[in-house]
């Protein structure tokens, strides 16, 4: 799963794809899991090829706790397929759902039975 953010600004998408030739041109297409809409498609040449894996780099509209479907295609033939989570919060290891929602309350279990 990659794991972007809410953001503006480029970010990157490392991937390892089934088969690449550097300097074609692959489409890219980000589609909402919920809705079922493209949010990002385009067709590029602009996928590098780094030693064990390749990265793309553009800016996303991506929506803060929504799943995306991520599909890169070589003509009609899909190079790879992945699922995209967005999320802003930075310590992902301790990924919590109820981030800023949640609060516990404290309380001593005394019962008292008769």
């Amino acid at each position: 799963m990659i794991i972007l953010q809410e953001s503006g600004s480029a970010q990157n998408i490392d991937f390892i794809p089934r088969s690449f030739t550097s300097g074609r041109s692959y489409a890219v297409s980000i589609v909402n899991e919920t809705s079922n809409k493209a949010i990002h498609t385009a067709t590029t040449t602009g996928i590098t090829s780094s030693l064990y894996f390749n990265r793309y780099n553009a800016v996303f509209a991506t929506k803060q706790n929504i799943f995306y479907n991520l599909t890169i295609k070589d003509g009609t033939t899909v190079i790879f397929k992945d699922k995209i989570f967005c999320t802003n919060q930075t310590d992902l290891p301790n990924y919590n759902v109820n981030d800023g929602v949640y609060k516990s309350n404290s309380d001593d279990n005394e019962f008292i039975t008769v």
